[in-house]
């Protein structure tokens, strides 16, 4: 960290706190070559996830448009949203561990049905029935049968 006052490369923390919020963290700094001392701030990089779409364009992974897809999959059914919620969170984890910093929507549609299945398999369906672009009663027969 360079030094405000001399310019010098090298400072030691002398201090270190998160911030109120506990979306930073504050550190106190001391300059090795000239001993002032200066407070520096530092917070996570946040790198978008972007989903590459059907017609391959992209856009920024939006968890809001997840859980509005699970919730109508899951209406009328016996379903917590904060259920829901935790499902959205593991699937952005997984994303956010990968290497890669884009993603496929068919990918992100298999990850919600993986959730789904494990939460409310009629809901699993119903998603499965849009995601999967089913035209007809035997489609539905056949995903039932893979339960």
């Amino acid at each position: 960290m360079r030094c405000p006052f001399c310019g010098y490369e090298e400072s030691k923390v002398i201090d270190s706190r998160p911030t109120d919020e506990n979306e930073r963290i504050r550190r106190r700094r001391e300059c090795i070559q000239c001993a002032k001392r200066f407070t520096t701030y530092e917070t996570i990089e946040d790198v978008p996830i972007l989903v590459i779409k059907k017609d391959r364009s992209r856009e920024v992974f939006d968890r809001t448009k997840v859980l509005k897809g699970m919730l109508r999959a899951c209406e009328k059914r016996p379903v917590n949203v904060d259920e829901l919620e935790k499902a959205i969170s593991e699937i952005e984890t997984t994303l956010q561990s990968a290497t890669d910093r884009e993603v496929t929507s068919v990918r992100i549609g298999e990850l919600i049905m993986e959730k789904l299945r494990g939460i409310d398999e009629v809901a699993y369906v119903r998603f499965a029935s849009v995601y999967k672009e089913f035209d007809s009663a035997t489609s539905f027969i056949e995903e039932i049968s893979k339960l």
